[in-house]
């Protein structure tokens, strides 16, 4: 490929990719599939890899998608809440694990599986949750706290917390709860969620909790973002932690 062949393919995959963005972090209304946004995305790293010098700053490669929608409350992240890194193969998954063997000495790795939902940020000052805020652009999101509480998993209170706590946890919406909602909004001759996680992130956003409420949403939480007073030598020892707090974590982590 020449150099003016990939200009043209660099600019055709950030207008596709940023369109395809938009429509999911913020309408909650995709028109693309995720296997679809993902080979794109891959595809535009491996040209700005390529050639450098077509790497943009604003490029979609370079920021956490999504912006704060302006409904709610802006909240400025203390600690950035950034995205993951997706891999597509066994051997791009070789790669990472020996290019973390180059840098660490006899690391450990903790593998869990990805939940399909809404990242969401939660604070507690002296055990009380005082604070819930989806990850939005990864440094600015909204203030959701209220449509949070309605989550019946979320504690509200902790025993034994430090004296402040920020975790990082995933909104999802249960197939049971998708196929219920699905149900009635068929029946009410309303629009339809394309899949759960579009269904989460519509609910978690609305303006009356009651709605979301009614919804039936569920969360994993799966980071320790900051604790003041403690600290842990591997990721595992925070889940540990986490849980021991009350906190729903995914069950299925080693």
């Amino acid at each position: 490929m020449t150099h003016e062949e990939a200009a043209l393919r660099v600019r055709e995959l950030t207008a596709e990719l940023l369109r395809m963005a938009h429509e999911y972090y913020d309408l909650d209304a995709p028109t693309a599939e995720d296997y679809e946004y993902d080979m794109k995305m891959a595809e535009l790293r491996e040209l700005e890899a390529a050639f450098p010098d077509l790497l943009e700053p604003d490029s979609p490669t370079q920021r956490v998608q999504g912006t704060a929608s302006g409904k709610f409350e802006k909240v400025t992240h203390t600690v950035q809440m950034a995205s993951l890194q997706d891999v597509f193969s066994f051997e791009q998954v070789a790669a990472f694990v020996e290019r973390v063997r180059s840098e660490v000495d006899a690391p450990m790795f903790t593998v869990e599986p990805k939940i399909d939902g809404l990242s969401v940020s939660l604070e507690y000052e002296n055990g009380i949750l005082t604070r819930g805020s989806t990850r939005g652009d990864g440094f600015v999101g909204e203030n959701v706290t209220a449509n949070l509480k309605t989550i019946r998993s979320i504690p509200l209170k902790l025993k034994g917390a430090p004296e402040k706590l920020e975790v990082r946890g995933e909104v999802y919406m249960p197939r049971a709860s998708f196929e219920r909602l699905s149900a009635q909004q068929e029946a009410a001759g309303e629009e339809l969620f394309k899949n759960p996680r579009n269904a989460a992130a519509g609910s978690l956003r609305q303006k009356d909790p009651k709605v979301t409420a009614a919804r039936r949403l569920d969360i994993f939480i799966f980071n320790l973002q900051q604790v003041e007073g403690e600290s842990f030598a591997a990721h595992s020892e925070t889940i540990d932690r986490m849980k021991a707090l009350g906190f729903p974590t995914i069950p299925y982590a080693k």
